[in-house]
C-alpha cells in the first residue's frame, strides 16, 4: 500500500442540541498522513435521516473521487442521531469505510438514547456492523476492506495522533468554523 494513499475524513461540526437545526458536515482529503489536497462540506438535519445521502454525494461529485480510496467516518452518527450506514456509504460510492471511535460505544446507552430520540428505526444500522476492533488506542468497524488493510491504514495516516489525518483537521475546521475556534478532539 502507497504511503500517499489518498483518504477522506469527515466529521461533523459542534451544534445545540434540541435546537433541530442543520448541521455542518465537513470532509477532508488526503495524501496518506501528510497533506491535506481539498475539503468538501455539506448541512445534514440535526437528528435527520439525510447524513448517509449526503455524504455520497459530496464524495461522487468531488473532483477527487477517482483517486480516493478509503472513507473514514468519526462514529456512526453526525448531528446528533442522524445516524450514518457505513455499508451504504462504501455500497454507493465504491470505496472501503473505516469508522473511527475513541471509547468502545456502551450501545446499551446509546440505543436508549435513540429510543427517547425517536430514532428506533435506525438500530438496525448499527446491529448489522460487526462489532468494534481495538487497533492500539482506538476502535474501528470496517466495511470491504480486510482487518491487515485497515492496520496498514492507519499505520500510514495517523501521522499527529491515533485518529487519521483526515479525520483530525475535518474536526478541527468543522469546530472552527461553527464556533470560530476550534475545540475538543476528532
Amino acid at each position: 500500500m502507497k504511503d500517499h494513499i489518498r483518504v477522506i475524513g469527515i466529521d461533523d461540526g459542534p451544534f445545540v442540541k434540541g435546537k433541530k437545526e442543520k448541521v455542518l458536515v465537513v470532509g477532508t482529503i488526503f495524501r496518506g498522513g501528510d497533506f491535506m489536497d481539498g475539503l468538501v462540506s455539506c448541512h445534514v438535519k440535526q437528528d435527520g435521516d439525510d447524513a448517509t445521502d449526503k455524504i455520497i454525494d459530496i464524495i461522487n461529485k468531488c473532483k477527487f473521487k477517482p483517486q480516493l480510496q478509503i472513507i473514514f467516518t468519526d462514529g456512526v452518527a453526525v448531528g446528533g442521531f442522524n445516524i450514518l450506514d457505513i455499508r451504504k456509504l462504501s455500497e454507493k460510492t465504491g470505496l472501503p469505510v473505516i469508522n473511527i471511535i475513541r471509547d468502545y460505544p456502551d450501545y446499551e446507552k446509546f440505543f436508549e438514547a435513540m429510543e427517547k430520540a425517536g430514532k428506533t428505526n435506525h438500530k438496525k444500522i448499527i446491529d448489522n456492523l460487526e462489532k468494534p476492533v481495538k487497533i492500539k488506542d482506538v476502535y474501528v468497524q470496517f466495511v470491504n476492506i480486510p482487518l491487515e488493510d485497515v492496520k496498514e491504514v492507519l499505520r500510514i495516516t495517523c501521522t499527529r495522533s491515533y485518529v487519521p489525518e483526515a479525520l483530525r483537521i475535518a474536526h478541527l475546521i468543522a469546530s472552527g468554523v461553527v464556533d470560530g475556534e476550534s475545540r475538543g478532539r476528532a
